[in-house]
Order: structure tokens, then sequence, then C-alpha cells
């Protein structure tokens, strides 16, 4: 399968090739089309021809049978989206098969179901003194925007994309998608299905490319979109949002993190090292939602540094960072780590395998410790696999250095007291705090951050509320 852009029903691998390139040994697996800005302006006004024609013109059950089709087409596919997945990641299979792709198919399957059953409100209204009845009905109802501009990721390409276009598409709008220039091949295979489902042509758009000056920039700048969603770096967020600016266009944005853990004296403290370990090194700490700032209560500070240093010291099976160039982002910050001080209790360079993975982009699973709040590693997102262990002795302070960031995307407490878990997750500054478990998603919940960490929720009747626009209809009775 070879990247392509799809624009308006079609597929062209019009525009430049730039080389795609393994993370997990670094050899050249295919070439990606770079969209030059006619072609980014062909899926713009492709998507509008169908907005204001026959995908405009669909009921939200027709939409919603596309959107099972669509499910259905990725089931049907599953190993190819997941090979392609595998291939442009590096992440382990398992961690594709059982995360990414599965939830790709629910995104669709669950956008439909909340879109089909999504009541509206009506409000009979009595004016007194009014001529005639006195009597009005004001009911609601929602438009699409129109076209939707969205904006992935490389983390998790597919499950990312999918998480906006499904609820984009159930709302009516049209799409022009652009995944990150490092994994467009599930963004590809995506529109495969997508036009084998029959949705009519400039209803969903793919275009490839890089982002500043390129084809992302192109999208988010271009007068013909209605809205922007958008996944990714909080600098890359803040650029989009001032092209955004020129039209006011909307957007909605889920940015970067820096997130905490707090674990607290009564925690049971296997389970908090089991759930630290998996929040901070899963997919090699190349999400968002992943741990980088761990506090401890005190009496329990040595035992489970020990314990976390000594886990993450045994991990074997973990992926490649996405490129060479973020390699050396994280490799930098392990430099800085020690330069600011840090005691390096696991990990702290570059592995050595002694096959083909040695020509790849790996990191070792670190853990630091030792280091000031004001250090910059502990308040620079890093989004690689490392963690800064720190101490606290009492509550207040634990909510204090966690809330100490720029950020605020997502938090973990660890404690068997259920009423100190109630007292302390509404003071933790995030837009989503887990009690004793981490990334235990339910899709009808909302997701963002706060600060930095983005702009707007996604998520169950949130997106939908996003990608759509309330009516007010007035009826004098």
């Amino acid at each position: 399968m070879k990247p392509a852009h799809y624009v308006n029903g079609a597929f062209t691998a019009a525009g430049t090739a730039f080389p795609l390139r393994s993370p997990v040994d670094g050899r050249e697996i295919g070439t990606v089309p770079e969209a030059s800005r006619e072609t980014v302006d062909e899926a713009v006004r492709a998507a509008r021809a169908a907005v204001e024609g026959p995908w405009g013109r669909t009921s939200v059950e027709e939409r919603c049978a596309y959107l099972r089709r669509i499910a259905d087409g990725i089931e049907a596919r599953f190993d190819e989206f997941v090979a392609a997945e595998v291939a442009d990641t590096g992440k382990p299979r398992d961690l594709a098969a059982t995360v990414d792709i599965p939830r790709a198919i629910g995104n669709f399957r669950s956008y439909a179901d909340l879109a089909y059953g999504r009541p509206e409100r009506a409000y009979p209204t009595t004016v007194p003194g009014w001529s005639g009845s006195g009597r009005a009905l004001n009911y609601t109802v929602r438009r699409p925007l129109g076209v939707v501009a969205v904006i992935s990721p490389w983390n998790l390409p597919l499950l990312l994309l999918t998480w906006k276009v499904a609820p984009a598409l159930a709302a009516g709008n049209a799409v022009v998608a652009k995944p990150s220039e490092e994994t467009p091949s599930t963004a590809t295979l995506l529109a495969e299905v997508i036009d084998a489902a029959g949705l009519p042509a400039g209803a969903f758009n793919l275009v490839h490319g890089h982002g500043a000056n390129a084809a992302g920039e192109h999208l988010t700048a271009h007068p013909g979109v209605d809205a922007i969603a958008f996944t990714g770096a909080s600098a890359t967020g803040s650029a989009i949002m001032r092209n955004a600016a020129a039209h006011v266009t909307p957007v909605s944005f889920e940015l970067g993190g820096k997130n905490p853990a707090l674990v607290f004296e009564d925690a049971d403290l296997e389970e908090a090292v089991e759930g630290t370990l998996r929040s901070s090194f899963t997919h090699s700490g190349q999400i968002c939602l992943c741990t980088e700032r761990v506090y401890v209560q005190r009496p329990v500070y040595d035992a489970f540094v020990e314990a976390l240093a000594e886990r993450a010291r045994g991990l074997r099976d973990y992926g490649p960072m996405i490129s060479a160039e973020h390699r050396d982002k994280v490799l930098s910050y392990y430099r800085l780590a020690v330069e600011e001080g840090a005691t390096v209790l696991a990990g702290g360079g570059v592995p050595v395998f002694g096959d083909a993975r040695d020509g790849g982009y790996y990191v070792e699973p670190t853990v630091v410790a030792g280091l000031p709040q004001t250090a910059r590693t502990v308040r620079e997102e890093v989004f690689g696999p490392i963690c800064h262990v720190a101490p606290f002795d009492d509550e207040d302070e634990a909510v204090r250095l966690a809330n100490d960031s720029p950020y605020g995307l997502a938090a973990t407490v660890w404690t068997t007291d259920l009423s100190r878990a109630h007292r302390v997750a509404p003071r933790i500054e995030a837009g989503i705090v887990w009690v004793n478990c981490w990334n235990l998603r339910d899709l009808r919940t909302p997701f963002g951050g706060v600060k930095a960490s983005g702009i707007g929720r996604e998520g169950g009747e949130y997106s939908l509320d996003f990608f759509s626009e309330p009516v007010n209809v007035c009826v004098k009775i």
C-alpha cells in the first residue's frame, strides 16, 4: 500500500515525494506525496461542494449507516491496518492490535450510536399580553459547521484521526484530513475503506504532507475551512491558532502534557508501581497521557523508587522513537537531566540489540530523581520514556506540586482512601484524573486539557457539540 491523497472521490499521488522511514531500523520503506497548495485547495473545494450537495442532504440515519459501514470495512481489513500501523510507528504489534485499530472501529460505531439517538430540546413558551394565543414553541436543531480540517499526530495515527473524523461526519460535515507526515499509511487505508463504503465524493478528503509552510499550514489557513480539530504539540497548536484567528475559525485542540502521578502512603504499592510503569512507558512514552512526573509520599518513597527503577531496567518489549529527530530530542533531555543534577536510576541512554534495531531510533526507558521543581526536565514535555520521581509530605503539597506546571491534561492518583481520592481529584488542574488506574477510557466522557494542554473537549456529545451549531427555531402558535 502506497500513501496517496484522496480528493473528491479519487486517489492521486500528485506532488513531490518524500521518503518514509521505518523507526525500527531506519531503512526507507516507501515514499509519500507532498500536497501542494493547489491540491489542498482542490480538497477544500470538493468538501464544500459535498456539504452543499449530496452529502449535505443526507439524513442522520443515512450518515450513521455510513459510519457503521466504515467500521465494518476497517474490521474486514484488520490485519492490513495493524501491519501498516506497526510499519509506520514501530510500536509493538500487540499494542496496535489491542488498542489502536479496535479503538478506530469503536470510534465509528460509538458515534453512529450517539448521533442516531441524540435528542433535541423543545420549550413551550407563554408571553402574557401577546396577540393571538400568547403561546409559541421554541425548539433547537443542530446543523453542521461545514468544511472541517482534521490534523492528527503520529503517536496514535488511526485512533486519533478517527476520533475526530467519525463525529465530524456524523454531524454532517465534510472533512479534509491531514495525518502526520511520519505515519501516512493507515490514513490512506481509511480513505480506501471510506471510498468502498460509498460516501458521496468530497465528504471525506485526505492530503499528505508536512506542517509549517506546507500542506498543514495551507489547510489550517484556508479561508474555506469552517473549523479545525487538531491533536499535537502545544507550539504547533499556537501556530494553528494564529492562522485560525485571521478568519475567526473555531478550534478544538488536544495538546501536550506533563502529567503527574500522586502516590500516597496508603496506596497498594505493587499496584502503584505497575500502574506507573505502564503510564510512563507504554508506547515508549509517546502518548500525550503518559506520566512524566511522579510524586510519592515520603514514607513509601524509597521502596517505590527502588521497585519502579528495577522494573524499568527489566523492560524489553518496547518500540522506538518515531524518528531520528525525535530520538535526538529525547536524548537531549536525558543529557539535560544529568546536567541539571539528576540521579539516573534506570536507563538514560541508547540500548544495544546486536541486530537491525541498532539502526533504529530506540532509547532506554529512564527513571531519574533528585531535581528541583524548577528544572527544565521537570517542567518541559519530553514525550519519551522518562519520568522524574520526587517526594512529598502531605496532601496539600501533593496537589501543589501536581498543579505547578504549564500543562493540565491528565493525572493519576494512587490511594486506597476513597475519601482522599474524592478530595484530591477535583483539586488537580487537569482534564482527566484517574484513581488507581490509567488510560481507562469511556468514549462518552469528556476528554481534553486545561492551560497549555488544549481548548475544548472531545468525546461523546462533546465532540458532536463542537462539530455542529445549535439553531433555535421559534414558532408562534
